[in-house]
């Protein structure tokens, strides 16, 4: 998919604290529980995933 003008803030946020990356692109779903637990567990997967969900949706 290609990146849009949109997607800049969201990867600036997914970069500072993922899961608002992550509520931006997909809203209150299943994908923001688990950034959220990754980024308890671990800062960098939570950006990994954040990145991740920004690029596939």
């Amino acid at each position: 998919m290609a990146i849009t003008c949109m997607d800049i803030p969201k990867f600036l946020f997914a970069l500072l604290l993922p899961p608002v990356g992550v509520f931006l692109e997909k809203g209150c779903t299943h994908h923001l529980a688990i950034c959220i637990l990754l980024t308890i567990l671990g800062y960098i997967p939570g950006i990994i995933y954040a990145c991740y969900i920004i690029l596939a949706y």
